[in-house]
C-alpha cells in the first residue's frame, strides 16, 4: 500500500498538447514523510506504517510527542498519520512523491469544508414549501414523525444541524504529474478539504 501525507495547495489546469484537452487538477504538496513506526501482524494484529509530515520546532510539541519521534530518529514534525496495508518500509525510511507515477489510481482523504449550522434545504437538499396563500412552511422541514403511534421521533431523521467539517475520502482519482524536485503531486479532479488542509494520498486498490 503506497501512501503519503500532504497539504492541499489549490486547483489549476493541465493542457494536453496531443489531444488539446484541459484537465482540472489539484496541487498537493506531499512529503517528504519519514517513517516513525511500523505496525506488524505479529505485534499489533495488522500491518501499517506511521508517517510524519511538516517539520516544526521542538517548542511546538510536548514531551511525549518528542520522545516518540526521537526514538525513531526523526526530527520534530507537526502531523502523524497511520497508513494501513502491506508495505516494504522500515523505521527511518522516507516516503516522497516519487513513490507515485502518472496514471496511478489514488484516493485522497481530508476534512471537508465546515459550513456551520444549516437548515434541511441546504444540508439535505429538501424541497421548500409554497410561498403564497399565507403559507408559513417556506423553508421548514415539515413533519418529523407521527403523533399517536409511535409518539416519538425515530433516530436518524434528517434535520437541521452542523454541515461539513467531516472526514471524507474521494476515490477514483488519478495522478497526472509527480514532481519530486518540488514535492508536489497533481491529482485529477477535486479533493476534500479547504486550501492548506492536510490530506492523505493512498493507492486506490
Amino acid at each position: 500500500m503506497k501512501g503519503i501525507v500532504g497539504r492541499k495547495i489549490g486547483m489549476t489546469q493541465v493542457f494536453d498538447q496531443e489531444t488539446g484537452g484541459l484537465t482540472s487538477v489539484t496541487v498537493i504538496e506531499a512529503g517528504p514523510c519519514p517513517v516513525v513506526q511500523v505496525r506488524t501482524e505479529e505485534n499489533d494484529g495488522y500491518e501499517a506504517v506511521q508517517l510524519a509530515f511538516e517539520q516544526v520546532s521542538e517548542r511546538k510539541l510536548n514531551r511525549p510527542e518528542l520522545g516518540h519521534l526521537k526514538r525513531a530518529g526523526v526530527e520534530p514534525h507537526r502531523k502523524l498519520v497511520e497508513v494501513r496495508g502491506p508495505h516494504e518500509l522500515s523505521e527511518g525510511d522516507t516516503v516522497t512523491v516519487s513513490a507515485f507515477e502518472p496514471g496511478d489510481s489514488v484516493k485522497v482523504t481530508g476534512v471537508t469544508i465546515g459550513k456551520g449550522f444549516q437548515g434541511t434545504i441546504k444540508r439535505h437538499r429538501f424541497g421548500r414549501g409554497p410561498k403564497t396563500h399565507g403559507s408559513h412552511n417556506v423553508r421548514q422541514p415539515g413533519s418529523v414523525g407521527a403523533s399517536a403511534t409511535p409518539s416519538r421521533v425515530f433516530k436518524g431523521i434528517r434535520m437541521a444541524g452542523q454541515m461539513g467539517s467531516q472526514r471524507f475520502t474521494q476515490r477514483g482519482l488519478t495522478v497526472v504529474e509527480s514532481d519530486p524536485e518540488h514535492n508536489t503531486l497533481l491529482v485529477s479532479g477535486s479533493v476534500p478539504g479547504a486550501r492548506n488542509g492536510i490530506v492523505v494520498v493512498r493507492e486506490d486498490s
